[in-house]
């Protein structure tokens, strides 16, 4: 027996796979300008290095005498393949077939991803473009109940997030299911012409009674503010680009460490701009992206979630080659002071430094937590006290730059337990402000004045003096007092030191991946 009759067949729901929705289906779709998974899948691996996990899976039909007369693919493309030469798992809807909204085998297989990067311990990609669930359910007929006895969905899912890093990207509409898996990364991206939502338009309208679009509801613009994704981006090209990006910072698993990249900027660089950086005057904001490009490796800095928290710049970035995560407070948003969201973005960043072994650096410029009426509605005290306690038992190397103020409760959400401190002689440090200070011990002394804004004036000089650095270092509470041009070489000096540290948070980690 040739098994010809079953060979062609494997060949024939190969072929009816790759078609897709079919050909109309694939050609509404590039008439939105958007890829289909498949192109998805090619534009983000390297090339040929997809391997298709699953492909012939889906529902088939037969004649009288057996024969295959009709085949409808799993609406779910998985596999796996290379990123830079590194293993991943990657998977996303077929949004030429029913909208992304899943067939039974398309479910089957969605929910088999994470399992499959959890295996083999190796990052996981998802690529969204999809509505979830259906009234009708996946089998077509409004029966999509799952027995008593199945495992609870997001136990894969968290136990990917736990194990490996996972990276998402909304390529067009993504609500319900898709949704939820995408905010459950590691890194989220969406694309410009992109939605992420609970619920869509006709669900708002019916239940709420209010007609808003896909755009007004989850758009790109509700999304650079929210926290739900940590990336905007012009298209699909550039979310691939921002995924491998991302993914070049971080291990394969939580067992190993970090690769180190070659480089060729020095650890021994200075730079003397970096000097004059910080205004004499100290109601003068600066931009301190120009302080992380002069200290770190030159074109390595990834920021993550920049509309989420401004205030607070969270980072990946690469010191000597060596993956670092990073803090520094933004003194052009709300003065630098930490509110309810930039806390939050701090316990989820740090966290996740900690978990894939990525040492912290934090530039520090903190006036405090953000005050007033917004601030206690948005509990802003709760938040900086998770956030607090997630830095108080971080056990990666830290590291911290004094630039300029570093005061009250706040600042210790910038110094990890044994931190290495160094500070710039523009730093300052305190309870509070001088000006909030001033204003509080000194209410009654400057309403008495003769002139009240010339002794409000000279009180904050005075105290102002107090806040030098100086006094710090001569007591060791900095490890010490640097010229901002050499806070480079500084900083590399602290990260070769700390290297046995990591080893022994990583002993499962291979010696290349200590190089």
């Amino acid at each position: 027996m040739s098994w010809k009759t079953q060979r062609d067949e494997i060949e024939q729901r190969r072929r009816a796979a790759l078609e897709q929705g079919g050909e109309d289906a694939v050609a509404r779709q590039h008439g939105k300008g958007l890829l289909t998974i498949r192109e998805r899948i090619d534009g983000l691996l390297d090339a040929n290095s997809f391997r298709e996990v699953g492909p012939i899976a889906g529902a088939g039909e037969r004649d009288e005498d057996g024969n295959l007369t009709e085949f409808q693919p799993a609406n779910f493309v998985l596999g796996t393949g290379r990123i830079e030469g590194r293993h991943c798992v990657v998977g996303g809807e077929d949004f030429t077939q029913g909208g992304g909204s899943p067939n039974a085998a398309g479910l089957r297989k969605s929910v088999y991803t994470e399992e499959l990067a959890v295996r083999y311990r190796v990052p996981l990609i998802r690529l969204h473009q999809g509505a979830g669930g259906s009234v009708a359910g996946s089998s077509g007929k409004g029966q999509s109940h799952a027995p008593v006895y199945e495992t609870h969905r997001f136990k894969s899912i968290a136990r990917a997030l736990k194990t490996v890093p996972v990276a998402s990207a909304a390529l067009g509409a993504v609500a319900g299911m898709p949704a939820g898996r995408l905010v459950s990364s590691h890194f989220a991206v969406m694309t410009r012409n992109s939605q992420v939502l609970i619920g869509g338009p006709a669900l708002v309208e019916r239940a709420l009674k209010r007609k808003l679009t896909k755009e007004e509801l989850g758009g790109p613009e509700v999304h650079e503010c929210s926290g739900v994704v940590d990336a905007v981006v012009d298209d699909e090209f550039a979310a691939f680009d921002a995924i491998r990006r991302f993914l070049s910072y971080l291990p394969a698993n939580v067992n190993e460490l970090p690769p180190v990249a070659e480089t060729t900027d020095s650890p021994e660089r200075r730079d003397e701009a970096l000097n004059d950086v910080i205004p004499d005057n100290r109601k003068m904001t600066y931009d301190v992206r120009l302080i992380l490009h002069g200290v770190l490796d030159r074109g390595s800095v990834f920021e993550m979630t920049a509309g989420y928290g401004p205030s607070l710049i969270t980072a990946l970035a690469r010191l000597n080659g060596v993956p670092v995560g990073v803090l520094a407070n933004d003194c052009t948003r709300i003065a630098g002071a930490m509110d309810a969201n930039a806390c939050r973005k701090l316990k989820r960043f740090v966290e996740f430094c900690e978990q894939f072994h990525l040492p912290v650096i934090s530039f520090v410029d903190e006036p405090g937590f953000m005050i007033g009426l917004q601030a206690e509605q948005d509990g802003t005290i709760r938040a900086g006290g998770e956030a607090l306690t997630t830095v108080a038992t971080t056990t990666v190397p830290w590291a911290s730059v004094v630039m300029r103020k570093s005061m009250g409760l706040a600042s210790a959400l910038h110094y990890g337990d044994q931190a290495y401190v160094l500070a710039w002689p523009s730093a300052e440090f305190g309870a509070l402000p001088v000006e909030g200070g001033v204003a509080l011990a000194f209410k009654r002394e400057i309403e008495a004045a003769e002139d009240p804004e010339a002794k409000r004036q000279e009180l904050e000089e005075q105290f102002a003096a107090r806040q030098s650095p100086f006094p710090r270092a001569e007591t060791f509470a900095v490890h010490d007092l640097i010229n901002p041009g050499e806070t480079r070489m500084r900083l590399c000096g602290w990260l070769e030191l700390s290297r046995p540290l990591l080893d022994e948070q990583c002993p499962s980690s291979t010696p290349s991946d200590r190089q």
